[in-house]
Parts: C-alpha cells; structure tokens; sequence
C-alpha cells in the first residue's frame, strides 16, 4: 500500500517539483573522491546494481561510495564491501545527511520515478548521472536511455558509462559473496539430517501473480526428499505461511521463512546445490552467489529480469498476454494467471532433477 502511494504521490508531485528546479550545468570530473548512488526500490534491483558499484571500486579505488537506500532492500548492501555507508530514504536524519554530504558524483539508478532525479538534483554534485526516461532528464547532467529489452546488471553498466566507460557483463561470474556461513544459518541447516545436497525453495513474490503457489512447490518438495536431497524453505515474515504449508510433515524439509535477515538468507542460499524460484529478489540474491537456479516466469520480463548463464534454467510459457509488466506495474490478469498455472510440477521436478545432475 506504502508503495504504491508513493508511485501515485511521484506521478502527480514529481514533474511540478522538477518545473521548478533549474537543470543543473555539467563539469568533466577526472578522479572523483565520493560517490553517491541513489538506489530505492526492492532487492532485485539491488543485487543486480552491484556489478556496477563494483565497476566504479575497480576504476577509482580511492573513492568513496555510499548508497541512499530503502528499508526493504538496504541489506543487499551489506553484501558488498566495497560500499562506505548505506543511507535511508525511510530516515530522515539519514536522508538529509545524505543530501548535505558534498558528492562529486551522484547517481540516480531508478529508471522511471521523478522525486529520486529531483534527490540527485538537491546534491548539488558536480555531475549527475541518471536515465532520461521523461521529464527526470532534466535533473542531470549525463543522461542514458532505458530499454525493457537489456537485461538490468547491464542497463546500469550502460547508466554508469560516464564515469567508467564501456563495462562487459559477464554471466557466469558470481558478483556477491558470503566471506562465512553466519552462526544462525549454520544452526537452521544443521536441523537437516543426512548431509546430502540442499535445494533451496523461494515461494514468494512481490505480487500475486508471480507466486506459483504453496501446493505446487510442496509436491516438488516430496519428490525431491524422496530422491535425497534436503529441501530448505526460505522467504519473509509475509511467507511463513506457505513455508509452513510446503515443508510440514516432510521429514527433510525445514521452513526458515521469516527467520533470517537478507545476509543470513544468503549464506544459506549460498550452501544450496540448487534454488528454485519465481521472478524476485531471492532468485538475483541466488543467481548472483553463483547457485545453480530455476526460475519460474509469467508476468516479468524475462529478457530484462531472468537471471543468465549456464547455471540457469527459466521456466516460461511465453503467453501472448505475457510479460504484462512494465516499470514495475503489472495489470490485473483476466486469466488467472495462467502464465503462471500452466507450469507443472512434473516439469519443475525434472528440471531441478536435470540441474542437480549437472
């Protein structure tokens, strides 16, 4: 509901604030020492802006960066060590820190919303960078397109061309890392009896219509205890139901969901022989660690958001009604969400079978 107040407060606030902000006069930096990037929005997007901040680290070891985040996605953050400090949207004390602190450098990566580019804008900074995709154009001093169709670790490659130049994106790289499985996760795994291989189960969605649905997931839960594999459920507090509904009863199968922080979720994840998913922020978190994982498309953009390499499978029934998302809006379905309904657990089963086997 906070959301999509705001997403309704920016459309209607955002350009009449932007008319009355002068568009700022651009300099050519050539060793910037601080470094601010704008980042709202949930945990997908995070992960997926990593390989950019690490891009700019490698290009001016010397810098500072800090990252003006959200609540919900600021602990992907804390997964990269080459961020200084990490900033709240939702903190006021921190938000105006942030705006005051005198970058040289900011960077707007939200791709549609205006009252971020106005942020950037307030900085000051002597070059601002962010994409030109309405009326937000004006508030910098570098623009870049946006493009649905670009995977989005590679539409932020493209973004931060300004200040590092031409960037490759390489698939099959892992791009965050966990230095040590946390104390809380080591204790959550060790309930898992036998040692055998771990697959790990997402069931979540930030909407709806990408869930695939508890049920489902539990009969590929059984399949894959049967086989010998432990099965580990994992989610937030709004999952723990259907964590509860997949692993009950099931000896082999643990429900973590609600239990773990960002950071302890991914050093479990890190642990697993195989994650599988819908399109959300724990699938990039899994991709991005290296796990071989299994995706499960409807709504999203598979070209933009499917994780890549070949460590991954995607699953998608293409419907000419899909991908219906577009700049985070996805329509109420007239169908049921068949996108989403005609994937089958005989092909989810077989395909973690076929990834496990690898």
């Amino acid at each position: 509901m906070k959301v999509e107040f705001l997403k309704t407060a920016d459309r209607a606030v955002g350009p009449f604030v932007i008319r009355l902000l002068k568009k700022p006069v651009g300099f050519q930096l050539l060793s910037p020492k601080s470094i601010l990037i704008i980042r709202p929005g949930g945990i997908g997007d995070a992960v997926l802006l990593i390989p950019s901040i690490l891009a700019i680290k490698k290009k001016y070891p010397a810098a500072a960066i800090d990252v003006l985040a959200e609540k919900r996605n600021c602990g992907v953050f804390s997964l990269c060590l080459e961020i200084r400090d990490v900033y709240l949207y939702d903190r006021p004390k921190e938000f105006w820190k942030a705006i005051r602190n005198g970058y040289d450098v900011v960077i707007d990566t939200e791709q549609s919303h205006r009252m971020s580019a106005v942020v950037a804008r307030l900085t000051k900074a002597l070059v601002i960078i962010g994409y030109a995709t309405n009326e937000r154009k004006k508030m910098f001093t570098h623009q870049a397109p946006y493009f649905h169709d670009d995977y989005e670790a590679e539409s932020f490659l493209h973004l931060i061309e300004p200040v590092v130049g031409k960037v490759d994106f390489d698939p099959d790289k892992p791009f965050l890392s966990i230095p040590y499985l946390t104390d809380k996760a080591n204790s959550c795994l060790t309930q898992l009896s036998g040692g055998g291989e771990i697959v790990a189960i997402f069931p979540g969605g930030s909407i709806p219509e990408r869930r695939w649905g508890a049920e489902r997931f539990r009969k590929v839960a059984m399949e894959l205890v049967g086989n010998g594999y432990g099965v580990v459920v994992v989610g937030g507090k709004e999952d723990v139901a259907d964590g509860e509904a997949i692993s009950e009863d099931i000896t082999g199968a643990i429900n973590l969901c609600g239990m773990l922080s960002i950071l302890e979720t991914a050093a479990v994840l890190k642990e697993a022989t195989l994650l599988i998913t819908g399109d959300s922020g724990i699938m990039h978190i899994g991709y991005a660690l290296g796990v071989q994982t299994l995706a499960l498309f409807g709504p999203g953009i598979e070209r933009k958001w499917a994780p890549r390499g070949h460590n991954c499978v995607i699953i998608n029934k293409h419907l000419d009604c899909s991908p219906c998302t577009k700049f985070g809006y996805t329509p109420q379905c007239s169908k049921n969400v068949e996108c989403m309904a005609l994937i089958t657990v005989e092909e989810v089963y077989g395909k973690a079978i076929e990834l496990l086997k690898r």
